[in-house]
């Protein structure tokens, strides 16, 4: 049975200034099953982000329907993890006061909270960094701080939306691992869109690609690497293989893109 279910979900977003109207997704069929790991690739402007922020409920399909477990998705939910690209963190709350931030609007006890930040404050590696505040954290830092706060509310799918596309690449290389040792670890549902091949590739055991706006879903592949992985899974014939398969697919669509904005 799918964790989460996407329905003929498509997007149209009204014309500025009485323009014509912008059909950003085209009506969107995805199921995920429960601790899928699915990364989502196509060109800038395609509609994943769209996809992502109406799973997230943040947005509403023009028509369609998401279930999450079979229950209709009608706005933001505790259900739901989100991971954004910008440092969403709240400046004037630390560490732990921004990963409780969530446990404390459900109303939970002190106890409680303390008990689990900790534990999500180790997990991604920022023990000693508890009473700091954002701007005394590196941006991979503050990203650990956001993976954290959201998976302490113990969602049902975590969804990002290129959470480490403003990293460099050291540091990114990092996250990747790190991501996917919790992932291993407590086995969530995650939608992850990017932009990076290589990235899509080494974490997800499903890799949808986009077309060209009006987005659609134009190929799913099945990436067969074993977990755990190790970043040198990146330099074998198998990861090359499903590189060459994305990277053209990825090409020929954004080759579509350009031609539109000429």
């Amino acid at each position: 049975m799918s964790r989460l279910s996407i329905r003929g979900v498509g997007r149209t977003f009204p014309g500025v200034n009485r323009g014509a109207p912008t059909l950003a997704l085209q009506p969107t069929d995805l199921e995920v099953a429960d601790n899928d790991f699915i990364t989502i690739l196509g060109p800038s402007g395609c509609g994943k982000s769209t996809l992502l922020r109406i799973v997230a409920g943040l947005d509403t399909p023009t028509q369609g329907e998401v279930r999450l477990d079979r229950e209709p998705v009608r706005g933001p939910g505790a259900e739901r993890g989100m991971v954004f690209q910008s440092y969403t963190l709240f400046p004037w709350l630390t560490v732990r006061e921004n990963i409780c931030f969530g446990l404390r609007e459900k109303g939970m006890a002190p106890a409680q909270q303390a008990e689990i930040a900790a534990r999500f404050i180790a997990e991604v590696g920022l023990l000693g960094f508890e009473g700091h505040y954002p701007k005394q954290l590196s941006g991979g830092m503050q990203q650990r701080v956001a993976l954290a706060r959201a998976l302490a509310n113990d969602p049902k799918i975590l969804l990002l939306d290129e959470p480490f596309g403003a990293l460099d690449n050291q540091t990114r290389a990092l996250m990747q691992e790190l991501l996917l040792s919790i992932w291993e670890l407590h086995r969530k549902t995650v939608l992850f869109v990017t932009h990076d091949v290589d990235e899509a590739i080494f974490m997800a055991n499903r890799c949808v690609v986009f077309s060209a706006r009006p987005g659609r879903i134009k190929n799913e592949l099945a990436i067969d690497l074993a977990y755990p992985r190790h970043y040198t899974v990146k330099t074998t014939p198998r990861f090359s293989e499903l590189k060459a398969v994305v990277t053209e697919d990825i090409r020929a669509e954004s080759l579509k893109t350009a031609q539109m904005e000429r």
